[in-house]
């Protein structure tokens, strides 16, 4: 049997392994009513790319959205840093590589309104390596990997 071979295998393995734990994916859909804030925290590591898009779900198919559908959305570091801010809007994204590791947080906040209106965010937010666009590497040529060995 030939043990580099499975030696080989087993890093590889856990090299996947590694880097699935490094990512990161949620799409959600969450109700917001008007006059309230709803946050999500994710705990990302330093240096890691971190990319969100969020709209407001059309609850009458094929006619505009009411001016009342709009969020106020800020998302900061557990150290007061802030990396998006959108006022009163109805869709949005931002994109941005962490500078420290913690916790961020991304915040959505209606407006109050009378008769109070209960809005419908969906919101997906990526970070590690589910955040690279691979569709944009690939049409440019081939995509190199290389291992390096964790120890020697």
């Amino acid at each position: 049997m030939d043990h580099n071979c499975h030696n080989g295998f087993s890093f590889f393995t856990i090299l996947l392994f590694i880097g699935f734990l490094s990512t990161r994916v949620y799409s959600i859909q969450f109700d917001l009513q008007s006059g309230h804030t709803k946050c999500i925290a994710e705990d990302i590591k330093s240096n890691a790319m971190t990319v969100g898009k969020y709209h407001i779900v059309n609850p009458t198919e094929g006619s505009p959205l009411p001016d009342s559908h709009k969020v106020t959305v800020r998302v900061t570091s557990s150290y007061g840093n802030n990396y998006h801010y959108s006022d009163h809007v109805q869709s949005g994204q931002f994109a941005f590589q962490t500078a420290e590791a913690g916790d961020y947080m991304a915040c959505f906040f209606a407006a109050d309104h009378n008769p109070a209106v209960t809005l419908t965010v969906d919101f997906d937010w990526k970070s590690g390596v589910a955040a690279k666009d691979w569709s944009n590497v690939a049409k440019k040529g081939s995509v190199e990997v290389r291992l390096k060995p964790m120890f020697t």
